[in-house]
């Protein structure tokens, strides 16, 4: 920091102290400094409490005590000119501490805070400060979102490492440095967010909320992914004991899907194992568009009949915006119920069964029709000689 002399158009260095130098106390000065001026730490907070020791079955302290704008609990730790290595895992203890704290016991916390230091109704300075117009509606630390802020004019390097770490894992903790200034006998204090930068808090945040809920996600999808194997295991061993030879050669699965071979390439019999449902399909998937929509609509030209050998009527997806088609049948479950699995496993084996009833003696001549009217460039012979 540098003085600007308007006279000499120069500037001095303004030298910073230390809070031991000076004499200053923790407790007694940098604390009350911003017990009277919360703003200091660059956001509005109300102050409920001072050394707050509200803990069951310990006698630990915190140094103060505030809420946010949100209603949120923040718990704000001061130490002097250095952080120490334990003020994370004490300020942590607070806030889990803190965690449990209901709506009534806030505004009692800061009701006492209030008695002792003027007066007022906690409430109402609450449901003002959180621009409520009713005092009902205030609702205090509310889920897990309650916050840290640390003071110091020094942080070690195990402090802000654990902090950057926290904030990933989205845990709102912050480190403002507190400087004091001499100039000619004259003292100011400078309090600046070091961690996380001002200018990336919101987007740290978000990328730490996006990262929870990558995780999430995945933690779903591994769980989904072994409810497919194990739903699987059951129908590959419910196929064989009933003689379907189909899927003789495939090993379950943590897709959704399970394909076996129908003869012609591209064209495998499919199930289907979701949560909404079970489905029995005919996939139409070549490496050629033209050669999909024309298998597709010879087996269509033979509608009556396939559905017939079926015994059921099917869905019949040409898909014209789209490189396959495909031919399914299907029934609602609650798949992810494994209580609903024999029931869903009966289904699948029995269509499965109807499947290649209906469409193995089909594909076969139509899977040598193509050879001869398709040539290389994937198009019908008729289209060819056009």
């Amino acid at each position: 920091m540098y003085h600007i002399d308007k006279t000499t158009n120069a500037i001095t260095a303004v030298s910073a102290k230390g809070f031991g130098e000076l004499g200053f106390k923790e407790r007694a000065h940098l604390q009350e400094w911003i017990a009277k001026c919360p703003e200091c730490l660059g956001e509005e907070l109300l102050v409920i409490q001072k050394e707050f020791d509200g803990f069951d079955e310990t006698r630990e302290r915190l140094d103060l005590l505030a809420l946010d704008k949100a209603g949120n609990v923040v718990v704000i730790e001061n130490k002097l000119d250095d952080s120490g290595r334990d003020v994370v895992w004490q300020s942590l203890k607070y806030a889990a501490y803190c965690s449990s704290l209901k709506t009534a016991q806030i505004v009692e916390i800061f009701q006492s805070y209030l008695s002792r230091n003027g007066g007022g109704d906690a409430r109402k300075v609450i449901s003002d400060f959180l621009e409520k117009e009713e005092e009902e509606d205030v609702i205090l630390n509310s889920g897990i979102d309650q916050r840290v802020i640390l003071v110091a004019a020094n942080f070690r390097r195990e402090v802000t490492a654990t902090v950057l770490w926290l904030l990933q894992h989205g845990l709102r903790v912050q480190c403002m440095r507190a400087t004091v200034f001499d100039s000619a006998g004259e003292l100011f204090l400078n309090v600046e967010q070091i961690i996380p930068i001002p200018e990336a808090e919101d987007f740290m945040i978000g990328m730490a909320e996006k990262e929870k809920e990558q995780q999430s996600t995945e933690r779903g999808l591994v769980k989904r992914e072994k409810l497919r194997l194990a739903f699987w295991e059951k129908v590959l061993s419910a196929l064989e004991d009933a003689g379907v030879s189909l899927y003789t050669n495939v090993s379950p699965s943590k897709d959704h899907w399970l394909n076996a071979g129908s003869g012609l390439s591209g064209v495998p019999y499919t199930m289907i194992f979701s949560q909404k449902e079970a489905r029995a399909d005919l996939s139409i998937g070549r490496g050629s568009k033209a050669e999909n929509k024309w298998l597709f609509d010879r087996l269509h030209e033979q509608r009556e009949a396939i559905e017939a050998d079926f015994g059921a009527e099917f869905e019949w997806l040409r898909l014209d915006d789209k490189k396959a088609s495909g031919i399914r049948h299907r029934k609602e479950f609650d798949g992810y119920d494994p209580d609903n699995w024999p029931e869903m496993i009966e289904w699948l084996v029995e269509h499965v069964k109807r499947l290649e009833k209906a469409f193995g003696a089909r594909l076969k001549p139509l899977g040598q029709k193509l050879k001869t009217e398709f040539q290389t460039t994937g198009a019908p012979q008729e289209e060819i000689e056009e």
